[in-house]
């Protein structure tokens, strides 16, 4: 009997599971959200995901294709993704062609620029948005009103997202429709919009195993104690901004998050400390994306510290 031996780098746990196939999950879980924002939104919405994805397809081709000389990357889904994430965390009035600057960065100088899929610090599409942020704060702030309808949101009505309500405006919390807040029914940007939706993306990723609860559930639950420790409006800032967008879709992403449990529980502790201390007291009323950005940067430390003992390592005393 013959026996062929394959000769790999680790890991050698080897499972059906791919990048593709865990792409298109998170593609699948974003659906109800993407529901919302068109339903919401409307037409200018679908013109800013098109393009974004769009753009980033175009960007990861063209940089893979004629400048690192390999093969087509596209298959993998993970430049689609970013591409939806970057038009999610993107007011849908903004003008096309920023969308598209924002895609170069995301993808070209973010993940191409560092090696491609598996080798970027920060995550893509959260450095796009950022990027633009700072480049064009006016337009990045300027937050369309929602209506329902394919059309409703082309008339270019605009006003104050929530956050900024309660962070310059000093708003009563209690008069806030909670409802509203759940379904969607407020200014913002696309992914911002629909905390029900979120949550069912979520619901759906765990149920088929491509994130665990540690991110999510402890952004999610420190962001809520800490607010209650000082006051905060907790259901406010828990159902609107990116917070459930970031906890979710995003400070879960593979490449840029840690690999232990025990690493996970730092690193989204922190995120959310960041976060509020960002909100309540910092320039901006959202600090979510600052927050995953920053604990980008301290993956390889939690890493470092919060790894595993070798296998069959025993401990010593001294």
């Amino acid at each position: 009997m013959s026996r062929t031996l394959i000769f790999s780098a680790s890991p050698h746990i080897h499972r059906r599971r791919t990048t593709q196939r865990c792409m298109l999950h998170v593609l699948i879980a974003l659906c109800p959200a993407l529901i919302c924002s068109l339903y919401y939104f409307g037409l200018p919405a679908l013109m800013t995901l098109i393009v974004s994805v769009a753009s980033c397809c175009a960007i990861e081709y063209i940089i893979s294709r004629f400048m690192l000389h390999r093969g087509n990357t596209l298959g993998d889904l993970t430049a689609v993704v970013t591409g939806v994430l970057l038009a999610f965390n993107l007011p849908s009035n903004l003008p096309l062609w920023m969308t598209f600057a924002g895609s170069l960065m995301a993808i070209g100088v973010t993940k191409m620029a560092f090696g491609g899929l598996g080798c970027n610090i920060f995550n893509p599409a959260l450095v796009g948005r950022v990027f633009l942020l700072i480049s064009f704060p006016v337009a990045m702030t300027t937050w369309p009103l929602p209506g329902k309808g394919f059309m409703a949101a082309a008339d270019g009505a605009t006003g104050p997202t929530i956050l900024s309500r309660l962070k310059i405006e000093h708003i009563d919390p209690d008069t806030l429709d909670y409802l509203d807040l759940a379904l969607g029914n407020l200014g913002g940007s696309l992914g911002e919009v629909g905390a029900i939706a979120i949550l069912l993306g979520l619901a759906y990723l765990l149920a088929v195993r491509i994130i665990t609860w540690h991110i999510p559930v402890t952004i999610i639950g420190t962001v809520a104690v800490f607010e209650a420790l000082i006051g905060a409006p907790v259901g406010a800032n828990l159902l609107s901004g990116g917070l459930l967008l970031g906890a979710v879709f995003m400070a879960t992403d593979y490449v840029t998050s840690p690999m232990t449990h025990k690493g996970m529980l730092v690193y989204a502790v922190l995120i959310a400390v960041i976060t509020v201390i960002i909100r309540q007291w910092g320039a901006y009323p959202e600090g979510m994306s600052f927050a995953i950005l920053i604990m980008n940067g301290f993956t390889p430390l939690i890493n470092r510290f919060t790894r595993p003992s070798r296998f069959s390592e025993r401990r010593v005393a001294a």
